[in-house]
């Protein structure tokens, strides 16, 4: 396990940890070397050969990602994200070998935030992470009360029968039950719910959201307005809130009243 001595804080009196990464690879070489960039860039980074290896670390530990390989021995990559996203929030980048673009689509389509196609350069991962991360809520440790001025207020948004606290990354449904979003539906969402009743455009919201202005980046935002509206919407097909402007791109429409 690469552990940095890095750690910052806030005017608010929290101390920010330095992010936790799970390196999920089954050959020994690469595994070893990604580990050893990410965690000489600042991270907490710890390995597991097998996806029955990461099964054995969340029951003791806890990440902010997961690099998975998708083509391993035994459970696959894509198992094991799914499972992986029912014991934890995490954010996920898929490796994928080349020439297998059923692997990126099927990713995108079960939640990943991001992919990255073997083989492929430490640099050019590591900007995927800190692409992912910076939608990821950092880890934070309470420290003493401090005499900052925040008033507390949370910002929080309601729609229908809905309400988004988009400062603790969490929506409330019908009678009290949680709605599950992966981070990457989460971030989408966040961004229409502060541009309400305004036409985005597709190269908008990937800009948002930290993707680059590309025909996989509009494919990865359409496939997450798809999942959006499947939680969201009572009729999916003809979306009250989250609209298509054809041609145009979307709109997410909310009454002034917020309800």
């Amino acid at each position: 396990m690469f552990i940095p001595n890095l750690l910052s804080s806030d005017s608010g009196g929290m101390i920010t940890l330095p992010s936790r990464i799970v390196i999920v690879e089954d050959e020994p070489d690469l595994r070893d070397a990604v580990a050893e960039y990410l965690g000489a860039n600042g991270y907490i980074v710890m390995t597991a050969e097998s996806a029955a290896a990461m099964r054995c670390l969340v029951e003791t530990e806890t990440f902010d990602l997961a690099i998975l390989d998708i083509a391993m021995p035994g459970e696959d990559g894509l198992s094991l994200g799914r499972w992986l996203r029912s014991q934890m929030q995490v954010g996920l980048i898929y490796a994928t070998a080349a020439g297998s673009p059923i692997d990126r689509i099927v990713g995108l389509e079960l939640g990943a935030d991001d992919y990255v196609v073997k083989p492929y350069e430490l640099r050019e991962l590591l900007a995927r992470v800190r692409s992912v991360l910076r939608r990821v809520p950092p880890q934070t440790a309470a420290l003493p009360a401090s005499n900052g001025t925040g008033d507390g207020k949370r910002r929080v948004v309601s729609f229908g029968d809905f309400k988004a606290d988009l400062d603790g990354r969490m929506v409330v449904g019908r009678g009290g039950a949680i709605l599950e979003l992966a981070k990457s539906e989460f971030d989408v969402l966040e961004v229409f719910l502060t541009r309400s009743n305004r036409l985005l455009s597709r190269a908008a919201i990937s800009d948002a959201i930290g993707f680059n202005e590309d025909p996989e980046s509009s494919r990865a935002v359409d496939i997450r307005i798809m999942r959006l509206r499947k939680k969201i919407e009572e009729d999916p097909a003809n979306p009250k809130f989250l609209r298509t402007v054809r041609g145009e791109g979307y709109i997410f429409s909310l009454p002034l009243d917020g309800h």
